[in-house]
């Protein structure tokens, strides 16, 4: 287990904040971002001779002595140009980066929970388990009155990521959904 500092300092520096920015390596706006702030004010709270007092004190700590752990926070840059993002309400359970010219995907779960990942076990999963987790996303290809529904929803004809970009890929027995990036 890691030594935790729970002496926590009365006040932060603009020191401590570039420090701790630093080895997050992020810019003043990402770490406003991130800390739910904006950017003047770790403006304000990095220039020289500043001394900021309150929560926000605990929680450079917090980050400081947990930065194994933040990097698991941070979204990475998309790995190919399409990304989905597989929800259980406002959760991110896993990230899907797609390469369809390749036929390649690359996964990042955010739950050790099997059951809301989008793959469940598989920690590898190939392009055709993709193409079968869009059609688990979808209703079935053989619906009753499939026609009628694909007009509904503005469709030519059925393609389940064309259907979950219609639908976010949402069923009416869970609370899960996809949110797409390109």
């Amino acid at each position: 287990m890691k030594n935790i500092n729970y002496a926590i300092p009365q006040y932060a520096t603009e020191h401590d904040f570039r420090r701790i920015r630093n080895k997050l390596n992020m810019s003043q706006n990402d770490f406003a971002k991130f800390i739910g702030s904006s950017k003047p004010t770790i403006e304000r709270w990095e220039k020289p001779g500043s001394k900021v007092t309150g929560p926000v004190v605990l929680l450079l700590n917090m980050i400081e002595n947990n930065l194994d752990y933040i990097d698991k926070l941070i979204i990475p840059e998309k790995k190919f140009q399409k990304r989905l993002i597989y929800m259980m309400e406002n959760i991110i359970c896993t990230i899907i980066d797609v390469d369809d010219l390749e036929r390649r995907i690359k996964i990042i779960n955010y739950t050790n929970d099997v059951m809301k990942r989008a793959f469940g076990v598989v920690s590898n999963p190939t392009y055709e388990d993709y193409e079968e987790f869009l059609k688990s996303r979808c209703f079935p290809e053989t619906r009753d009155k499939l026609k009628l529904v694909l007009e509904n929803l503005g469709l030519p004809f059925y393609d389940p990521y064309l259907i979950i970009q219609k639908t976010e890929g949402r069923m009416a027995e869970d609370n899960f959904w996809i949110k797409i990036e390109e």
